[in-house]
């Protein structure tokens, strides 16, 4: 069984920064892709950036150039670095893993961001 453990979250002012992580234990086929989405009270969730495992990124037009995603594939582990906080980047943030083996999609329990002064 696969988990995922996010932690960093917390309240931060606007322009402020914040560093979530994510830890995945369990069994994880090495190639594979992790990253992260949130979602705002009354909203969908949006995606905001994945890296692979090879070391490839995406990210969403909206944090483009405010948030870094990264990873230390030893640990399993994934990082967003979110920099110039907006009171509308408040939201739960989740973690979110794709073993590329067994095609599975996982999901951690999510960190709250707030935003604001």
């Amino acid at each position: 069984q696969v988990q995922l453990v996010e932690s960093g979250g917390g309240l931060v002012q606007p322009g402020g920064s914040l560093r979530l992580s994510c830890a995945a234990s369990g069994t994880i086929f090495s190639i594979n892709t992790m990253g992260w989405y949130r979602q705002a009270p009354g909203k969908q969730r949006e995606f905001l950036a994945t890296m692979h495992s090879g070391g490839n990124t995406n990210y969403a037009d909206s944090v483009k150039g405010r948030f870094t995603i990264s990873r230390d594939n030893a640990k399993n582990t994934v990082f967003l670095q979110m920099n110039s906080l907006k009171p509308e980047d408040t939201a739960v943030y989740y973690c979110h893993l794709e073993d590329w083996a067994t095609r599975r999609a996982y999901w951690g329990q999510g960190t709250q961001v707030t935003v604001s002064s």
